[in-house]
């Protein structure tokens, strides 16, 4: 067995909570160390996945904290000192910014084997605000760590370096929604990638609920409260979706992917 190499990991920062309807008791939140062997999710987390058994044994030498969040809790701030990655163990967390004229923008979202910090790498200060959406937990990386066991494991640095892909990737998408696509285009994109991150992670694609409200949805994708829950009605009519409050059931996939082709042939 590995000899776990002493390496202190910063535990996941709790700030206040950002709506005090979803205020969290005074007790303390649990946090304790873990290491990635033996957690039962380790091969849908996106750090760990794929790692062979040797090279599992090493990355045991890192000790991880982990850390539950309540429903509204912050797990970092805009402008915080970047020190680690947060694996999202459990749960639903959302990225917010604050834009030119100080409304709150949503930036993205991380559900279960998803992974949060990555804005803080090269400005060494993180850009957006993490939230929990719901009661959540995560492992706290420390990247410093992380880089130094990454230089054993070569396997372990290109799972990194897919992952920074796919952060780049999913910005890319961001602009491309937030450009020439309507309302229509946008949140039939957004429920098929919501829909293809749901089953790269095990769970169903075509049934889940929505962390978001639709609000946040509308923050997301730059539309209107109104648009969107108009949206929804209109997908509902055409047999697209079945919607119940936040429950989601994708009925016609392939209608879905129309709606988007229908602006691609504008």
């Amino acid at each position: 067995m590995a000899t776990s190499i002493p390496i202190r990991i910063t535990p996941a920062r709790r700030h206040a909570p950002d709506d005090s309807a979803a205020a969290p008791s005074p007790e303390k939140v649990a946090s304790c160390a873990t290491i990635c062997s033996s957690c039962n999710l380790r091969e849908l987390c996106a750090p760990c996945c794929g790692l062979t058994r040797s090279e599992m044994d090493i990355a045991d030498r890192l000790v991880f904290n982990r850390s539950r969040l309540r429903r509204g809790e912050i797990l970092y701030r805009s402008g915080d000192r970047f020190t680690s990655l947060y694996a999202v163990r459990d749960g639903f967390f959302k990225s917010t910014a604050l834009i030119e004229n100080g409304r709150e923008q949503l930036t993205g979202y991380a559900m279960t084997g998803e992974v949060l910090g990555m804005d803080g790498i090269a400005p060494e200060r993180h850009t957006c605000t993490a939230i929990a959406l719901e009661d959540s937990e995560v492992c706290a990386i420390l990247f410093a760590g992380l880089q130094e066991v990454a230089q054993a494991i070569p396997s372990l640095q290109r799972q990194f370096h897919r992952m920074m892909s796919r952060e780049i990737v999913r910005e890319q998408w961001v602009m491309l929604l937030l450009g020439r696509m309507s309302a229509e285009e946008r949140l039939a994109m957004f429920l098929l990638n919501l829909s293809r991150r749901f089953l790269a992670h095990g769970h169903p694609p075509s049934e889940f609920n929505l962390r978001m409200t639709r609000e946040e949805i509308g923050s997301y994708l730059s539309l209107t409260l109104e648009t969107v829950s108009r949206t929804f009605s209109q997908f509902q009519q055409e047999d697209l979706i079945r919607v119940q409050q936040r429950f989601v059931r994708i009925l016609d996939r392939a209608g879905l992917e129309r709606v988007i082709g229908r602006g691609e042939q504008r």
